[in-house]
């Protein structure tokens, strides 16, 4: 059974963990939408299930797919793979799926926050959005964890926590006029603080360039563990990442987290640049209210964009030129969780990468 409660996380004595913290499983959606990836899905598919196979050696995956795709999702994954019909109108469950908070207690409840296609009719990269904003509840009903309906809209993607009280987040997206207009910086603040348990915002400004999300802070930098944070940096000035790199390095540098301390910051090479080809471009079909994908356009890559398992560290393959360095600077952050690379530039077309596709749940205190 799954309710709905009236208080808040924070005044029930909740918080959300930090990715690192232990898991109990991960969900994933399964992309079908022709009108965003190419051939069909087909290749998407294939990254999808790549990913979920690469998590599923580290804790239980379950992958959310519609009436239509079930039998070929559950022929092409793991019977060690749950699969469970829900209804999604892409396949990005990071931000339609909730965001869990866990107490000292073995408690474990979910943030429903409302979702709006990452800007509504301003922006929104589709339209209808219905289907994914009862995928929170129906994946809180399937975890049988009770639910916030929190009053404001957020993508989970927009939101990285270090799970002792720290938020951060970039400008450009929470601030967007396109998400909750009628509050103010400290207004969206106070709001986190409340559905996450915690106490201190660090903001950044810009996210990655050309990010279609309006600057998910998730493509561009993460918490590797309490006070430290990984960075997406492009070295080359000419490039427009790296003003945005720099910039967020600044203010990293000059931040101190809700325990005091101050944050050192990891770089990570930024790809690319990273265009779509013309055969990309054309084996995805063209629908009025749907981005277009066209030739030439730069893809908002990131080896930030990754899944931190309980055992394992699951990345974005996305060029040749610096996926080793990209995984000799994870492997350096995360020592005891093997490190694994899988190619990732299918599910780049469609708009983000793992961390895009991925929502743990994380383990409750007591071990259940």
């Amino acid at each position: 059974m799954s309710a709905t409660l009236a208080s808040t996380p924070a005044a029930d004595g909740y918080r959300m963990p930090g990715e690192f913290e232990e898991h109990q499983g991960c969900w994933i959606a399964w992309p079908e939408r022709s009108d965003n990836w190419r051939l069909g899905a087909k290749p998407a598919q294939e990254a999808y299930a790549a990913v979920a196979e690469a998590i599923n050696l580290s804790e239980p995956v379950t992958v959310a797919v519609s009436d239509g795709q079930f039998e070929h999702c559950r022929t092409v994954l793991s019977p060690s793979i749950r699969v469970v019909e829900i209804s999604t109108d892409d396949a990005w469950i990071r931000d339609m799926g909730p965001s869990f908070v866990v107490d000292d207690s073995g408690g474990r409840r979910g943030v429903d926050w409302h979702f709006n296609a990452w800007g509504g009719l301003d922006g929104g990269l589709y339209f209808p959005w219905d289907r994914d904003e009862r995928v929170a509840r129906k994946v809180l009903e399937v975890e049988g964890a009770d639910r916030y309906r929190a009053p404001i809209v957020l993508e989970g993607g927009s939101i990285h926590v270090d799970g002792e009280g720290t938020v951060m987040a970039t400008e450009e997206c929470l601030l967007n006029a396109n998400r909750n207009p009628d509050l103010s910086r400290e207004q969206i603040e106070q709001m986190l603080f409340e559905y996450l348990g915690a106490e201190k915002m660090i903001w950044l400004g810009r996210g990655v360039y050309n990010d279609e999300t309006d600057g998910h802070v998730d493509n561009l930098a993460c918490f590797a563990r309490p006070g430290v944070v990984l960075l997406t940096y492009a070295e080359d000035e000419s490039d427009p990442q790296h003003a945005i790199s720099r910039d967020a390095e600044e203010r990293l540098q000059r931040a101190r987290d809700a325990r005091g301390r101050s944050i050192e910051v990891v770089r990570l090479p930024s790809p690319g640049p990273i265009t779509i080809t013309a055969e990309e471009a054309s084996g995805v079909d063209a629908v009025a209210g749907t981005l277009p994908r066209r030739d030439g356009d730069r893809l908002a890559a990131s080896y930030a964009n990754f899944y931190l398992a309980t055992t394992r560290v699951v990345f974005p393959l996305l060029d040749e030129r610096c996926d080793e360095l990209a995984g000799e600077i994870l492997r350096g952050c995360f020592p005891e969780r093997e490190v694994i690379g899988v190619p990732a530039r299918e599910i780049l077309l469609g708009g983000g990468n793992i961390h895009c596709i991925t929502q743990q749940v994380p383990a409750r205190r007591d071990g259940v």
